[in-house]
């Protein structure tokens, strides 16, 4: 396994994700829903809701990133994201006792798609 942890505009990752088998990116979401909620999406099944990623600080979203490199065929065939809803994006924000205490349940999500065949 390799963990590559970055704030870097996302399409500069692409690159990096060439050969990964499975990709599991790992982000926070925005969709407005309950916090500490967890969204494990298969990229191979479905497209990655715009809507979990509102207010990227980035040019591109991870959602639009992730559509360009299927589009590229650069989006490995195994592909998923987890995502822990968020609670405060401020700068320099506290984790949310919500977000803090889903860590470890995303962390068995990761490692379950890392072994899904």
């Amino acid at each position: 396994m390799r963990v590559l942890a970055t704030e870097a505009e996302p399409t500069r990752l692409i690159e990096e994700w060439v050969g990964a088998d499975p990709l599991v990116l790992v982000d926070a979401a925005r969709s407005g829903g309950r916090p500490g909620h967890i969204h494990v999406i298969d990229l191979a099944r479905e497209q990655l809701p715009a809507v979990l990623f509102r207010g990227s600080t980035h040019h591109f979203s991870l959602a639009e990133t992730v559509e360009l490199a299927r589009a590229l065929g650069r989006l490995p065939e195994r592909a998923y994201v987890v995502a822990i809803e968020g609670a405060r994006f401020e700068t320099g924000a506290a984790m949310s006792p919500e977000v803090e205490a889903a860590v470890p349940l995303a962390i068995e999500e990761v490692l379950r798609c890392t072994s899904a065949g």
